[in-house]
């Protein structure tokens, strides 16, 4: 049974949603990555950035690319200084 989610990226197997691909214009962002270019996506919070772009991680990846993605959320301290642990990675 699927429900309405309030946290955390959707799963449309799980959760009522707006297809999450349909947010952006995916020509233009697919474009943008074929001519290795950036963009950035921006919205208010909880309004399905993070879902969008899982979603266009798994399409891609579908399709013969190689997406890695890994959480930052815990990136930057209170101070606004980066974590020992994510420059480690670096």
């Amino acid at each position: 049974m699927r429900s309405f989610n309030t946290a955390g990226p959707v799963k449309p197997e799980r959760h009522y949603c707006i297809p999450p691909l349909d947010r952006l214009d995916l020509e233009n962002a697919l474009d943008l990555i074929r001519d290795e270019q950036y963009f950035a996506l921006r919205a208010p919070r909880q309004s399905g950035k993070t879902s969008t772009l899982l979603a266009l991680r798994d399409l891609l990846n579908a399709n013969a690319h190689t997406v890695a993605s890994t959480p930052v959320s815990n990136a930057v301290n209170p101070q606004g200084k980066m974590s020992g642990r994510l420059l480690a990675q670096f």
